[in-house]
């Protein structure tokens, strides 16, 4: 059992970002504990046909730039590296591959210890920041019929590349950015037909920053309210980049409404007409990855976990039920730039919470 300050859970985008931070600030005894047995986050996990190019690069790191990279370079290679050297550079305190099991209060007290059980030993702190992301909580909705599919069911996180269902018939189910983009490496190679809830809302015009700022509003009064986060897309669309253009001309971008129900070998429609499937890709999104906090019971009624700002009304990092808590790549936060932004804030709340400790326990009598 070994006590610190303060636990950094996850080494992603966001965990490196908390960790910096909270180093430059001068919180000397934290550790990151990372579930993956190597740095990169979930990026080591992409699919190979990912590259720098399609994900426009990434958000650099405070302290450290990404620098020039070759565009056609695997994003699953250039990024582990790149994390692998700032964690290096800046000597973080990282210990993997260790899992979370549970963050739990030592006892009643509100300003009290807190336990974090994990695969490697437990640790003891004041503080906690959640930095674990979504990648490891991949959602798979529930339709009739789907236990009874013959066929392959992956789900974006399985997914490999397109080389791997070349000529196979696959239904990509799912309304977001990354079934756009599943498509758009599928249709040249695969028979696919798009199936999607809700008509998908395209965005004809260029990505505006006022258009940002809605797309971020959205998810910060979800999280304000103790609701769950949900996409973004109906704010921000759908587009088409150069790299689906032949995707769009095969017309895998017509989509279908959702089936009725799933067959042995396909999919049923509500006319009552079938389709053979071959392969059945869930591109439906994930879910915070927050199961290791359940003793704590930061959720609110609506599902979701309730945060504040503790510094500006844009930045969303400390648990309102447990003030001990704050989270980084949740919300509003979950993307690279916003992640860089919420583990700075993360790191100045942790270090008032442990200043705030400090003057309490020096003013209580000998």
């Amino acid at each position: 059992m070994e006590r610190v300050e303060t636990v950094v859970i996850g080494a992603g985008q966001a965990g490196l970002s908390a960790a910096y931070h909270l180093q430059r600030l001068g919180v000397g005894a934290f550790v990151v504990l990372d579930a993956n047995p190597a740095p990169g986050g979930a990026w080591q996990h992409r699919w190979d046909s990912l590259t720098m190019h399609d994900v426009h690069g990434v958000a650099d790191l405070p302290g450290m730039p990404l620098g020039a990279v070759d565009a056609s370079a695997r994003a699953n290679v250039v990024v582990p590296a790149y994390f692998a050297a700032y964690e290096e550079r800046f000597g973080l305190p990282v210990v993997r591959p260790v899992r979370v099991r549970s963050v739990a209060s030592v006892d009643d007290s509100p300003d009290g210890l807190l336990r974090v059980e994990t695969t490697g030993g437990t640790w003891l702190a004041r503080s906690v920041v959640n930095a674990t992301g979504t990648w490891e909580t991949p959602f798979r909705p529930y339709y009739p019929g789907i236990e009874t599919f013959r066929g392959r069911q992956l789900h974006t996180a399985d997914y490999t590349g397109p080389d791997d269902l070349a000529g196979l018939r696959v239904v990509v189910v799912g309304g977001g950015a990354s079934a756009v983009q599943l498509l758009g490496e599928l249709a040249p190679v695969a028979h696919t037909t798009w199936v999607t809830r809700r008509e998908p809302v395209w965005r004809t015009g260029p990505f505006t920053a006022d258009a940002g700022r809605q797309a971020v509003a959205l998810v910060e009064e979800r999280v304000a309210r103790g609701l769950a986060p949900q996409s973004v897309v109906s704010v921000t669309g759908l587009s088409l980049r150069p790299q689906e253009a032949r995707a769009a001309e095969l017309g895998a971008y017509r989509r279908r409404p959702i089936f009725e129900r799933i067959e042995p070998d396909g999919v049923r429609w509500s006319d009552g007409s079938f389709e053979p499937v071959d392969v059945i890709l869930w591109a439906t999104g994930f879910r915070p990855t927050v199961g290791h906090l359940t003793p704590l019971r930061l959720r609110s009624e609506h599902g979701g976990i309730r945060l504040r700002a503790p510094y500006d009304r844009h930045t969303f990092t400390t648990s309102t039920a447990d003030p001990r808590i704050h989270f980084v790549g949740y919300g509003p936060s979950a993307s690279t730039i916003g992640a860089n932004r919420a583990g700075r804030a993360a790191a100045r709340a942790v270090v008032d919470q442990l200043a705030a400790l400090t003057t309490a326990e020096d003013a209580r009598p000998a």
